[in-house]
């Protein structure tokens, strides 16, 4: 089957979050099994430069002005890029100015996107035709919109990456990238007087996926559904929703031959830990106590990853002894209590405002606990790494979290089920009830190395994922 992905980013050529890894692996496991799986990115220039070999596929002129598409490789993977300077050859985030504005032609920008992906299953390209054309997130839900206007030419799947970000556009752009007025109402692209392009994803789609079972149920929920409960609720009673947990690219997450770490380490081998472990430490100036149980959290610094709660419940792991290291950036006032922490318990706790790839994966191969208090997770990746590296995840039972971590209260230690720690309330006091049983946990060093030992044998491959898409793409192209 021809399946073309629209998107807009594709680690690592340009990343901003959790899609950019997505996409960096899915449709690379795709090809694995079988599948002719393609890329459509605007040409960002930090996309180009990964992909300096192309041919022009097309060229033309629509309601965005004078476009080239072109085609290239990708270590093997076919990409098109959106040739339009005047649309994305701008330098630094995709979305928005250094300034954190939105740029004010986004809902141009990413029509463009939506509209050749749809293009693409209609003949734009005369050697390849899209047979069922996915789209990811609300960059890309005008594609579906698309294909519909045109008859609906190609099946299509919506992937929701995270419902908070909508893509809404004042109503008068309609006329300006090629949709017809009768569209927009409530059935169909108008989302209070708006136009969204993430309803247009699902509203339009043959098809629309969650990034983790648990996710695709709390969205049909007023809590998490951001007003579209109804929708989404009208979704799941047609069964066109579905939960697809996302994996771990093997090839860049393995203790055993991350490129980032000098000390590898495996399951039967784990003295790279240990020297990961003190690498940072000594990183981050902290006394090297290779009994100190460390607290490790990469993220971004919002209320959404429930950083505000670790802030309230930090000083229990400065008083019990542990450690604790922060990587990241975010909402300045919570930049702002991360430091203040640091300050308080300079020999406990230590941070780095910003982002570092490499520092990420020694962070995460030298910790004991990874934290993922989040107020909600679509799918989660860092725990995720946790298994992997056997740095045990303490995580909120909620999304992709409470899909992929197994709590280790008494039974499920006896089972060997249990992989990490979970609470359940987005209250401090929960979350420093989970950091005290991870100590309990700590303090019985032979069970937790059986503990440590199961997580790491968990298996989140890309391959598993890929082969429940091509499932869903076959009930699709069977129903057509």
């Amino acid at each position: 089957m021809k399946v073309l992905h629209v998107c807009s980013e594709l680690y690592p050529l340009l990343k901003t979050g959790g899609l950019a890894d997505v996409m960096g692996a899915l449709p690379f496991a795709q090809k694995e099994i079988g599948i002719d799986a393609r890329v459509l990115l605007p040409a960002y220039p930090a996309i180009v430069a990964g992909i300096p070999n192309t041919v022009v596929v097309s060229e033309f002129d629509n309601f965005a002005g004078h476009v080239i598409l072109r085609y290239g490789e990708y270590n093997g993977l076919g990409i098109y890029l959106i040739d339009a300077p005047h649309l994305y050859a701008r330098e630094g985030n995709p979305y928005h100015d250094q300034w954190y504005n939105d740029y004010a032609d986004n809902y141009k920008r990413f029509a463009l996107l939506g509209w050749v992906g749809a293009e693409l299953s209609t003949g734009l390209d005369s050697w390849w035709r899209a047979e069922l054309v996915h789209s990811h997130d609300w960059h890309a839900g005008l594609t579906s919109a698309y294909l519909f206007n045109k008859g609906r030419p190609a099946r299509s799947v919506f992937t929701i990456h995270n419902l908070a970000y909508q893509g809404q556009f004042s109503h008068h752009h309609l006329f300006e990238i090629g949709l017809p007025e009768t569209m927009f109402h409530i059935d169909g692209l108008e989302l209070h007087g708006q136009i969204s392009y993430l309803k247009s994803g699902l509203y339009y789609s043959d098809a629309v996926t969650a990034v983790s079972p648990t996710y695709s149920r709390e969205i049909t929920t007023p809590e998490f559904a951001y007003g579209l409960q109804g929708l989404l609720n009208t979704l799941q009673h047609q069964d066109r929703l579905y939960g697809i947990l996302n994996g771990v690219d093997d090839q860049i997450w393995s203790p055993n031959n991350d490129t980032y770490i000098k000390d590898h380490y495996k399951l039967k081998s784990m003295t790279g830990k240990r020297k990961n472990k003190k690498k940072l430490q000594e990183y981050f100036n902290l006394p090297r106590k290779s009994d100190a149980l460390l607290f490790v959290m990469v993220t971004r610094l919002t209320e959404q990853k429930g950083v505000d709660l670790l802030i309230e419940s930090a000083k229990d792991i400065a008083q019990e002894g542990g450690q604790l290291v922060i990587l990241g950036s975010g909402s300045p006032h919570l930049e702002n209590g991360i430091r203040h922490l640091a300050e308080t318990y300079p020999e406990n706790i230590a941070v780095k405002i910003g982002y570092d790839e490499a520092l990420s994966h020694l962070i995460i191969a030298g910790g004991d606990v990874i934290l993922v208090p989040s107020r909600f997770e679509p799918c989660g990746l860092t725990q995720l790494y946790g298994l992997k590296y056997g740095t045990l995840p303490l995580v909120r039972a909620t999304g992709g979290l409470a899909d992929t971590v197994v709590d280790s209260n008494e039974d499920n230690v006896k089972s060997r089920s249990a992989t990490g720690f979970v609470f359940n309330d987005a209250t401090p006091k929960s979350l420093s009830g989970a950091i005290k049983n991870a100590f309990l946990l700590w303090a019985k060093q032979r069970t937790w190395s059986s503990v440590r030992s199961n997580a790491m044998q968990q298996d989140f491959s890309w391959l598993i994922s890929a082969t429940h898409y091509n499932a869903l793409y076959q009930k699709l192209s069977r129903d057509h």
